[in-house]
């Protein structure tokens, strides 16, 4: 089999490993909440906590592949995050499921960066865009299995199953990477920046952390308030370090490329969109309209199903319009998607529900796929470790911040009562779908031309700057 078929595809096997656990999550926060009685919107904590460790080990990734090996660290990698896994599944209280999901965070850090890096060293430029698309098509599966998968071991057995399931994904995962994966590395391997890996991970955790402990409460955690001035401290030291040391662990002046700058920027704006819908749609099912896990998972897997869809035309679209207009335009459609979600209510149809969030789905798929490529258009091979480790960093951090922003809104919008009034999530929903629509800002800022060859358009114009 050809590699640009063969290595998308053991890739994807992390990717499903990971989205299958988030997925399942999701739709069973609820009734982990009542097993641990915690409240459900301080349960998010499983999920920030989780991007909070993928953001404080995500650089050290890149270096890491360069000095041990891509094939050994996404092997490492993949068994960490299947131990966690485990953990997860026998945990008896909150802390120990936020450390279990602190040590998968560690392991999904070094996970998927490295994956995608194995990717695009592999596969030419000309057949990106098709090969992660392939890629993501398996990884797919997790989404669309999760929250039916989720729901169903929730209503009818134990919630610690949905974790239990990444097992033996893992280990087909290990045998594949050590018999069809070849090692690669940098022959010349730089000097790992300790000082920037310190200033970066304090910067972006604390700064995380503080923002959600300072938000989570009627009144502002006074240990949060410090992680946030420590962790904006951090980060404003780490860009004065950042220019000043030849090799940082983050490199900055890839902004210097437009490609790669729209790519991040762009999408970490859209993304906010994304980390908020997984948290909100189970929570409003579930909570608000009072559908069981499974019933749940019913409804809002459709989104995954549309994606799936969408992925197999991908290149075809963006041959026809270009890179800058679909980013433009999709961007917009489907947040419009995201707000139509606030309009949901309990006599709602479930079918009118299922074409929304099929629709955004399809919508939302075509726009990772073409953010996901575009910054890779210019990036040459000496670059690709911290273009890959610097582009899912800001993926995690963006995630995380639609999962903080919507307990934030649901915290501040409901009453004194336990339960979260409806009009509570339709605030939350038009709030992440304005804030996701700026991305089309960055992304206008291309030029008419840019990824042009990848898109398989004749290009007019470089798409360096």
């Amino acid at each position: 089999m050809q590699r640009r078929v063969i290595v998308p595809l053991i890739v994807a096997c992390a990717l499903l490993m990971q989205n299958l656990d988030s997925t399942s999550l999701n739709t069973a926060l609820p009734a982990i909440a009542r097993a641990l009685a915690v409240s459900p919107l301080r349960l998010h904590l499983a999920i920030t906590s989780y991007m909070l460790a993928q953001a404080a080990f995500l650089p050290i990734s890149g270096w890491a592949a360069d000095r041990f090996g891509s094939r050994l660290v996404f092997r490492v990698a993949i068994a960490t995050f299947g131990i966690a896994s485990a953990l997860c599944g026998v945990s008896q209280g909150f802390g120990q499921l936020i450390g279990a999901r602190i040590l998968q965070g560690i392991g999904g850090a070094m996970m998927v960066p490295v994956g995608r890096l194995i990717l695009v060293r592999s596969v030419p430029k000309t057949e990106l865009v098709g090969a992660m698309a392939l890629m993501g098509m398996p990884a797919l599966i997790g989404p669309i299995s999760g929250p039916v998968l989720g729901g169903f071991i929730t209503t009818y057995f134990s919630w610690r199953w949905i974790f239990w399931i990444n097992v033996p994904i893992g280990v087909l995962g290990i045998v594949l990477v050590t018999l069809f994966i070849e090692d690669s590395r940098d022959v010349q391997v730089r000097r790992f920046d300790f000082t920037g890996f310190a200033l970066s991970s304090f910067g972006l955790a604390g700064t995380l952390f503080g923002l959600d402990a300072a938000t989570s409460a009627d009144r502002a955690s006074p240990i949060g308030l410090v992680c946030l001035v420590v962790g904006l401290a951090c980060c404003v030291l780490y860009v004065v370090h950042a220019r000043r040391n030849p090799h940082p662990i983050l490199d900055l002046a890839l902004f210097k490329l437009q490609t790669f700058r729209a790519s991040v920027t762009g999408g970490s704006l859209f993304r906010i969109g994304m980390g908020a819908l997984p948290f909100l749609l189970p929570l409003l099912l579930q909570e608000g309209f009072g559908y069981s896990p499974l019933q749940s998972g019913l409804v809002t897997f459709v989104a995954a199903a549309g994606s799936l869809g969408m992925r197999t035309i991908a290149r075809r679209v963006l041959k026809l319009f270009g890179f800058r207009q679909v980013l433009i335009w999709n961007s917009l459609v489907s947040c419009i998607f995201i707000i139509a979600c606030a309009a949901f209510r309990p006599d709602t149809s479930r079918v009118l529900m299922m074409i929304v969030i099929f629709l955004g789905g399809v919508f939302r798929s075509l726009e990772f796929t073409s953010a996901n490529a575009i910054g890779f258009a210019d990036i040459d091979a000496p670059q690709l470790s911290h273009a890959t480790t610097f582009s899912q960093m800001a993926q995690r951090l963006s995630l995380s911040f639609g999962v903080g922003i919507s307990a934030f809104i649901l915290h501040q919008a409901s009453g004194p009562g336990p339960r979260i009034p409806i009009h509570a999530f339709s605030l939350a929903f038009v709030i992440v779908g304005v804030l996701s629509a700026f991305s089309a800002l960055p992304f206008a800022q291309l030029d008419r031309d840019a990824g042009a060859a990848m898109a398989g358009r004749l290009p007019k114009a470089h798409g360096r700057v």
